[in-house]
């Protein structure tokens, strides 16, 4: 991963240069949840990979038996129902994956349209992550990268207002049915 230049400084005049020794073949995946619930404070349900062998025809994203047991482990989680707002990613409608969250009463599932990512909450969060955990640092090697995306993941995670900031950065509200009176 190159890394991202936030801010720095030099003499004027004189353009401050990052030398990265070379790419690193090595590939890491997150698939996160933002999860919100009126009168609770927000939540960030996030799960790491390191795809180890993609050069040698392995995957080199998350499949749908990851997002599952996301899925599973957030329901246990949140020991509630969940209402899924998800993008288009191939594997997200995936066939299986589909066919699982039809066989749970607890999944409600909605799409975002085509391309939306200022809709996506989580969008707000990757770019949370990429401004401060990841800014201005050359990664040593792959257990470096990792631990800062922990790190940063965990320092979000712990803050419930920056997670309710990328919901309200998008637009969208939270909603729930009226009970009606008897």
């Amino acid at each position: 991963m190159t890394p991202l230049t936030a801010r720095t400084w030099a003499r004027r005049g004189r353009t401050p240069v990052i030398r990265v020794r070379g790419r690193s073949q090595r590939r890491f995946s997150i698939a996160a949840l933002a999860c919100y619930k009126q009168g609770e404070r927000s939540r960030l349900i996030y799960r790491p990979k390191r795809h180890v062998d993609h050069k040698r025809g392995g995957r080199r994203s998350f499949t749908w038996t990851d997002y599952r047991d996301l899925l599973i482990a957030a329901h246990q989680q949140l020991g509630a129902p969940i209402v899924l707002v998800w993008d288009n990613l191939n594997v997200h409608k995936d066939r299986r994956l589909r066919e699982f969250i039809d066989t749970r009463d607890w999944i409600t599932c909605y799409f975002l349209p085509a391309y939306a990512p200022d809709l996506n909450p989580v969008e707000g969060i990757w770019s949370l992550l990429r401004r401060h955990s990841q800014a201005n640092t050359a990664f040593i090697d792959p257990d470096h990268l990792m631990s800062a995306l922990r790190h940063g993941l965990r320092k979000i995670q712990y803050r419930s207002n920056l997670i309710e900031g990328c919901l309200t950065e998008t637009g969208l509200t939270l909603t729930t049915p009226r009970q009606q009176s008897q």
